[in-house]
């Protein structure tokens, strides 16, 4: 599928609803550029991603618009690290940026890195030098910032603007060679300190930095800023359609001063909305905080937005893809409900996860009136959604576990499972009357006896008719194999998780119980040998994933999302709706 192109909503809803496709208006760009062949009927588009953290469900869009709408054109796409800032740059994000976009099934046609172009830029920067556009500054990084004026004021030249050309290239040169210490010189732009946007007032294009690059090593002691590297390094790749984020809007008339200054190919930039989801951060700065004080348990925690947070908790890069093609492309920056996400993920799972039973806080149950050595294989379906996912064996004996949320000693008002006297389905298996129950010195329920109707095999309705309101899911004593499964809340109990009292961080808001333990529960054995990342339907209960830390013997699983589905109710509401 692709994802710059997914289903109309008219795919997720009844056939009654309008179909309305999402928008998209660099899509619109793209074909006015292709008919009035702006760039020669080519489109390329780039990912460029500073290996500086993990990536994040906020990136998944960027990666999509990039791969996918350079794919529906026939264009190509690369991959560029822009690594400018060796300080905070690791080869390990590197890796885990190339894994993430494979692992969203997309290939890049080039892989690049900012450092590729490090020669390149000097010499442009020489060139802006010697055509006066550019000087060696000896201001602090503090008295830049007061020079530069606000919003309503405009800046003041700094004294050392109107050095000499032959003063800013000796300096210049002296900067490279490792002459002066980190902060004491920066090459800036001249442009215009009394413009009215603030990244036109003079902006910094190489700082000093004596710090060891994880490409380059020591050989560069001066490193260019992010605005003036990105414009040239997408016109150095041909880039046709630069796509960021809003916030870079404002910085647009730079990346098109610096390209216009040096008569270099024409790459635009367009900008677009970020993702922004309740009940979840984006930002990197803070990822690594709940990181670095062990409000994870790392990059990879599955309470993590990172993408390789979200693939250990079980999401599938199809619903991903399938999610932000579903929330289109604008120039307003809004909110998403997380419980959107989440539909996505559930409707992808519904499809392709295959049905098994598991117990997760398992009560006793004896059959007494079935015999005590036989043991039954009953035919389960896979996947009712999928027809030719087959059917299974599910062992059945005279032990069986079920839920504790499945049996009510005293049974509250519309409560139909399991309770003393009544009648309930067994799934795949009989219909089962409780008689009698075991207690402990607490006074609490550790076993429940039943009788079972062997006319009822299978789950079947008995020849006479009857029918019960409840069927439950069981696993058989006798063949369970043990596992630990963890059960996953949202990270934060607030929406907005930014939303604190004054002198709190948004540490504030952490749920403190977005992760509970079970220890003890009982699978069926057909997930005896279940791989790393495969993702089952644990009927009734959710949608679980086998976790990296699982061993043979020591199965661990995640459960991804619940089988609610808040967002369908949700979108059912809203105006227009059927």
């Amino acid at each position: 599928m692709n994802p710059s192109n997914p289903p109309t909503e008219a795919a997720t809803k009844p056939a009654s609803a309008p179909a309305a496709a999402p928008s998209n208006f660099i899509r619109d760009i793209i074909l006015e550029d292709l008919k009035t062949n702006k760039y020669n009927g080519l489109v390329q588009t780039r990912f460029p991603p500073e290996p500086n953290g993990y990536l994040h469900i906020g990136h998944a869009k960027a990666i999509c618009l990039d791969f996918g709408l350079a794919d529906e054109f026939g264009g190509k796409t690369n991959l560029r690290f822009d690594d400018t800032n060796p300080s905070k740059e690791e080869t390990e994000y590197v890796d885990s940026i190339m894994a993430d976009v494979k692992w969203l099934g997309f290939q890049w046609d080039g892989l690049f890195y900012a450092s590729d172009y490090f020669g390149q830029l000097y010499e442009w920067a020489v060139q802006l030098t010697k055509a006066g556009k550019a000087y060696v500054d000896d201001l602090s990084a503090d008295e830049i910032r007061q020079y530069r004026g606000t919003l309503t004021e405009p800046g003041k030249n700094s004294p050392y603007r109107d050095r000499t050309v032959e003063e800013n290239l000796e300096l210049f040169e002296r900067m490279r060679a490792g002459d002066f210490p980190d902060g004491s010189r920066v090459l800036r732009a001249k442009i215009d300190m009394a413009s009215p946007n603030l990244n036109m007032r003079d902006p910094v294009m190489y700082r000093i930095l004596h710090a060891e690059h994880h490409r380059t090593g020591n050989k560069w002691c001066i490193y260019p800023m992010y605005d003036y590297a990105h414009g040239q390094s997408d016109s150095l790749e041909h880039v046709t359609h630069s796509m960021c984020t809003l916030e870079f809007e404002d910085h647009r008339p730079l990346y098109n001063w610096f390209i216009q200054q040096l008569g270099i190919f024409p790459s635009q930039q367009i900008e677009f909305d970020r993702l922004n989801l309740t009940y979840t951060l984006l930002s990197k700065r803070k990822l690594l905080q709940l990181v670095e004080e062990r409000h994870v348990s790392g990059w990879d925690d599955p309470r993590m937005p990172t993408l390789v947070g979200i693939r250990r908790r079980g999401y599938t890069p199809e619903a991903i893809r399938n999610f932000v093609g579903a929330i289109g492309v604008s120039k307003t920056n809004g909110s998403i409900e997380l419980a959107m996400l989440e539909h996505f993920v559930r409707e992808d799972l519904n499809k392709r996860a295959p049905r098994v039973m598991a117990v997760l806080r398992p009560l006793k149950v004896v059959i007494d009136n079935y015999p005590e050595n036989q043991v039954e294989e009953m035919e389960a379906v896979n996947n009712p959604e999928d027809p030719n996912a087959g059917t299974r064996r599910v062992p059945f004996s005279r032990v069986l576990y079920i839920e504790q949320d499945d049996f009510r000693e005293v049974p509250p008002k519309q409560y139909f499972r399991l309770s003393p006297g009544r009648e309930v389905r067994l799934r795949y298996g009989y219909f089962v009357t409780c008689t009698s129950v075991v207690k402990n010195d607490k006074g609490e329920v550790i076993e429940v006896h039943c009788t079972y109707d062997p006319a009822t095999r299978g789950g079947n309705n008995p020849p006479d008719g009857r029918k019960v309101k409840s069927t439950i899911h069981w696993v058989s004593a006798a063949h369970a194999i043990d596992a630990e499964v963890r059960i996953y809340e949202n990270l934060f109990t607030k929406e907005d998780p930014n939303q604190t009292e004054e002198g709190q961080d948004f540490t504030a808001n952490l749920n403190p119980n977005s992760l509970e333990v079970l220890r003890d529960c009982k699978l069926e054995p057909s997930l005896a040998n279940a791989a790393i990342e495969s993702r089952y339907q644990f009927e009734r209960l959710g949608y679980f994933c086998v976790d990296p830390e699982s061993k043979p013997g020591k199965l661990v699983f995640n459960r991804t999302v619940a089988l609610k589905d808040t967002w369908a109710k949700i979108e059912k509401r809203q105006p227009g709706k059927t």
